[in-house]
C-alpha cells in the first residue's frame, strides 16, 4: 500500500501525525496514510488532516478489534468506530521563555521505569507505559532514594519538543519540583534550537497557571477522543 504523507497548515494542528511523518517516523507502525506509536510506547494514532473513509479503514486495520488508541478530534465518532470517552486539552507554547538547568534533576533511564510506573500510578499525569521513555529525555528528582517527581519529552517535530509526564508526589507538591524540571527541559529544548510546547487538561487551572509563570501562552484548546474499530465500547 502506498506510503504518503499529508502536508499541514501548522505541525502543532496535528502534533502525532507531525512527529511520526518527520523526527519520530522510525518509532510509527504504518498503513497507508496512518501511523500510530508502538502500543507499549505511546497510545495515539495519527490521522492525516481531513482523514477520508480509507483512512477509517486503515486506521482499524492497525488498531485491531479489541485496541483503544487515543486521537485528537472534535466530532463524534466517524462510521464503524465507537468511542469510550473525550477529554477537553489545552495546548501551550513556550515561544519565548528559555527556561533553566536544575543541579538536583537527574536523567533517568530504563533501569528507572519501574519507579516512574510506581509515580504515574500514584499521580496519573497521563499516559506513561514500559516503553515510552524511548521517546526522549525524562527527568527526575529523588529524595531519600525514591523517585518523588518527574517531567519529560514525548512528541518530536521538526522545530518543536512536547513536555509531557510531568507529575510530583502529593506529599512532595508545594516544593516547585514539576516546575524545576519542566524548566529544565525547556532548556534542554531551547539549546537544541527547538522550542517547547506541551498538553493539560482543560480542567487543571493550577497547572495552566503553573505553566503560564513558566513562560508557556496558550495556542489552542483541543479534545482527544478515545475510540475503538467496531461497537465493542
Amino acid at each position: 500500500m502506498e506510503n504518503r504523507t499529508v502536508p499541514m497548515a501548522h505541525p502543532l494542528d496535528n502534533p502525532a501525525y507531525g512527529a511520526l511523518t518527520t523526527r519520530q517516523a522510525e518509532l510509527a507502525e504504518v498503513r497507508g496514510r496512518v501511523r500510530r506509536y508502538p502500543p507499549d510506547v505511546a497510545p495515539f494514532l495519527a490521522l492525516p488532516p481531513e482523514p477520508d473513509a480509507d483512512d477509517w479503514r486503515d486506521a482499524a486495520e492497525l488498531i485491531g478489534p479489541a485496541g483503544l488508541t487515543g486521537v485528537l478530534r472534535d466530532g463524534p465518532p466517524p462510521e464503524g468506530w465507537s468511542e469510550a470517552r473525550r477529554f477537553a486539552v489545552t495546548q501551550m507554547i513556550a515561544s519565548d521563555a528559555i527556561g533553566e538547568p536544575d543541579p538536583e534533576a537527574v536523567v533517568l533511564t530504563a533501569a528507572d521505569v519501574p519507579d516512574m510506573l510506581e509515580l504515574v500510578a500514584a499521580t496519573a499525569p497521563g499516559p506513561f507505559l514500559e516503553r515510552t521513555i524511548a521517546l526522549g529525555t525524562y527527568l527526575g528528582l529523588r529524595r531519600a532514594g525514591a523517585l518523588v517527581a518527574m517531567a519529560g519529552e514525548r512528541m518530536h517535530l521538526d522545530g518543536w519538543t512536547e513536555i509531557s509526564a510531568v507529575c510530583t508526589l502529593p506529599a512532595f507538591r508545594g516544593q516547585r519540583f514539576s516546575s524545576r524540571l519542566v524548566s529544565d527541559l525547556m532548556a534542554r529544548i531551547r539549546g537544541r534550537g527547538e522550542r517547547p510546547f506541551l498538553h493539560v487538561m482543560t480542567s487543571n487551572a493550577p497547572a495552566i497557571a503553573v505553566y503560564a509563570s513558566l513562560g508557556f501562552t496558550v495556542r489552542r484548546t483541543a479534545t482527544i477522543a478515545v475510540l475503538a474499530p467496531g461497537d465493542a465500547i
